[in-house]
């Protein structure tokens, strides 16, 4: 890489796209340094939504649904031309060329994730499974792309996730104050960052559900009309049954504990049939069983917070990311349940809540191609650090007068 390369770093797109399938989250980014001191600022973000019929096949395949052999590879090389076609998108909608993008990091679609060894054909395996083709974004972009990252941390006893925490501990590490980044997405969790705390000190967790379980219920109760509970204002309708969300409370996985990371095989389709059923003996109506779900999404955050990390870590913030972000009932139970820690929006500290997560994957992959690890064992659960990611070089003819 050339001097003047060195200086302004590289411009990196970063691409997400979640549990809940709706689209794909686009951050642009330049970023600089090395660690500790590397440098990103966060330049544009945008989101562009996938096409209905694949969002519900992504979301039936998820939910474990059989599927073909040849069908998952179609899937996969599918989404690998949306998450392309989102990058395009995403530049003109910046009015950046795309040419001038050095380094493209896309999550993909987690359809299946077990991060913890179950008995497998004689052995115990965890395993993972995101698909969206890096070589197809990096052919029709022309942009080298990184992608895969989960299974180099699970090759070494990590759960592959959360993997964010690395972007959290770079962008909230505080002196002065302990911290806790809050993500809202399909599936709730937490980056814990304690004053001064050195890199080896910072642990995350998925607490539970979010927007899935809710998300879910909402699409029920309206046949598919709405996809969400837009402002809460389906839940505000509503009445608590506190007895109902004492049942919720018991759930299993809250009281395990971390490193753990769920998603769409625990929180999916049976889960929300037994919150239905949950719902149905205690006679609630289809708003009283939505505001529930909203509070238990709030209560099994302070939970976790309350079993795992107050005991022993002084939080002073709560920053929120994520979809949940734009749910005020969510948002009021948290402050409510908190009242000695500040709870506010991602955006008071300069990064809009629903960019983060593509933000994240931009500076992974950054650190993907610097050939340094950009795992937080302490977060994950595996033995030591790894170099997470597999990359797609963009062809030579296209790559040329790229990095240097």
């Amino acid at each position: 890489m050339s001097r003047s390369a060195k200086e302004r770093g590289l411009l990196v797109l970063g691409l997400m796209s979640g549990t809940s399938a709706d689209g794909i989250d686009v951050a642009l980014a330049r970023i600089t340094g090395a660690p500790p001191r590397v440098k990103a600022q966060l330049l544009a973000d945008t989101a562009v939504k996938f096409p209905a019929a694949v969002r519900t096949e992504v979301l039936r395949v998820a939910e474990q649904r059989p599927i073909s052999a040849g069908e998952l590879s179609q899937l996969n090389s599918r989404l690998g031309g949306l998450f392309a076609e989102a990058a395009t998108t995403a530049c003109k909608r910046f009015r950046v060329a795309l040419s001038f993008v050095d380094l493209i990091g896309s999550h993909g679609q987690t359809i299946f994730h077990q991060g913890v060894p179950v008995p497998y054909l004689g052995a115990r395996v965890a395993s993972t499974l995101q698909i969206g083709e890096a070589a197809v974004i990096a052919a029709r972009t022309g942009v080298t792309t990184v992608g895969d990252f989960r299974p180099a941390d699970m090759a070494l006893g990590g759960q592959g996730a959360p993997l964010v925490p690395y972007a959290d501990y770079l962008l909230y590490g505080d002196a002065k104050r302990g911290r806790v980044s809050l993500n809202l997405g399909g599936i709730a969790n937490v980056t814990v960052i304690p004053a001064g705390a050195a890199r080896e000190r910072v642990f995350a967790f998925d607490t539970g559900p979010a927007n899935m379980l809710i998300d879910a219920l909402v699409t029920h109760f309206t046949r598919g009309r709405k996809k969400f509970d837009d402002n809460a204002a389906m839940a505000r309708a509503g009445r608590a049954i506190p007895a109902l969300l004492d049942e919720l409370m018991r759930d299993a996985y809250l009281k395990e504990a971390p490193p753990k990371s769920t998603g769409r095989e625990y929180y999916g389709a049976e889960y929300v049939k037994r919150v239905l059923a949950l719902g149905r003996r205690h006679r609630a109506k289809p708003n009283d069983l939505i505001r529930c779900a909203t509070i238990f999404t709030a209560l099994s955050v302070v939970d976790a917070l309350n079993r795992f990390v107050v005991p022993k870590n002084k939080i002073d913030q709560m920053i929120v990311s994520g979809g949940g972000t734009r749910n005020p009932l969510i948002m009021a139970q948290l402050s409510a349940a908190l009242p000695n820690v500040e709870v506010l929006p991602s955006s008071r500290v300069g990064v809009p809540e629903e960019a983060k997560e593509a933000f994240a994957f931009a500076l992974m992959a950054y650190e993907t191609f610097h050939q340094r690890p950009g795992n937080m064992f302490s977060a994950t659960g595996a033995t030591g650090p790894a170099i997470l990611g597999k990359i797609s070089y963009a062809p030579p003819r296209k790559a040329a007068s790229r990095i240097k």
